[in-house]
């Protein structure tokens, strides 16, 4: 069986997704967009027969699982909408806005017996699941570093005095949930929720356009940097007692890593070129297919401490979103 998918958007995202989604299992594929001439034309660009031009008739077909990759501000409404129809939910990252919001859906989900799951590639690529066997040989772990720094293409404009979804604080915009979410995902997965955090943050109207975040864990600490503002070589690195790894790009988007022992030669890892969203899509329709809801619940608890770790950090530093 394949997956009846339904997308929403048409972003930049969606546009990456297509690259690799025709080496999925779909059953049926459909999109809805909010400018109607927009999401027909990249229909058409992509291949998509199906065109909803409201989304209300998209949650009353027979599509049986709703991809939602639309502004951050937006997500919570149209998931909320397309659990209440009974569809399964997958969530382009960051799954909500605020804790407040992720546990309404996951309450929801539950209710109505579908899966909800929140798409970061992090999680899905073989180099993580790699990292995830080789950490152990690192000893007791002292310092993690992770930084994804990447000049926006926006951020001109934002200085010129516009103001774009993504710098946003009304639209639950800034570094911390576009890029450096990748980073605190990453760490997560790995070693759990921290004990607390602290985000510094370069604050620009109100919203944070770099920043660090320092995770503290009872044994070593974690720093996560995240900057739309400025560029740096993407490094991320974990440093134990007994040697380090280093992945010289960033979490979401990974295929290889160097493990260096203390003692003994550096030993390369490559996982080849596959495009990045498509071991995540394999594990969905996976998911879907199989109701593995133990998989989805477990995915679910990461994706929890994360929206925790992130709102507590945001509220720290300062940052308020939309209705808070």
């Amino acid at each position: 069986m394949g997956m009846k998918l339904g997308i929403v958007g048409t972003g930049m995202i969606v546009r990456d997704l297509m690259q690799t989604l025709h080496k999925v299992r779909l059953e049926q594929l459909a999109i809805w967009g909010r400018d109607q001439a927009k999401t027909a034309q990249f229909a058409a660009e992509q291949g998509i027969l199906q065109v909803f031009s409201d989304y209300a008739a998209m949650l009353n077909s027979d599509l049986d699982t709703i991809y939602i990759a639309l502004p951050n501000h937006l997500h919570f409404s149209f998931a909320k909408q397309a659990l209440e129809a009974g569809k399964n939910v997958i969530m382009e990252k960051p799954i909500t806005s605020n804790t407040d919001e992720f546990n309404q859906l996951r309450q929801l989900a539950q209710t109505q017996g579908v899966i909800l799951i929140e798409a970061v590639t992090v999680h899905y690529l073989p180099a993580y699941l790699a990292i995830r066997e080789k950490v152990a040989e690192l000893g007791e772990i002292k310092i993690v570093s992770l930084n994804y720094s990447q000049y926006s293409s926006r951020y001109d404009r934002f200085k010129a005095g516009e103001t774009l979804p993504v710098f946003d604080p009304q639209k639950s915009g800034g570094a911390l949930m576009d890029l450096n979410v990748y980073n605190v995902h990453f760490a997560v997965g790995l070693f759990g929720k921290p004990q607390s955090c602290t985000y510094a943050a370069n604050i620009q109207r109100g919203i944070d356009t770099s920043g660090i975040l320092l995770l503290d864990y009872p044994q070593f600490k974690a720093v996560c940097i995240g900057a739309k503002d400025c560029a740096a070589p993407v490094m991320l690195s974990i440093q134990g007692d007994k040697g380090n790894i280093t992945v010289p790009m960033p979490a979401n988007a990974m295929n290889r890593f160097t493990y260096t022992p203390n003692q003994g030669e550096a030993q390369h890892f490559e996982f080849g070129d596959v495009h990045r969203m498509l071991p995540e899509f394999e594990r969905f329709v996976d998911i879907v297919d199989r109701k593995d809801f133990a998989q989805a619940e477990k995915m679910l608890d990461i994706s929890a401490a994360v929206s925790e770790v992130i709102e507590q950090a945001r509220k720290g530093a300062g940052i308020r979103f939309a209705g808070e």
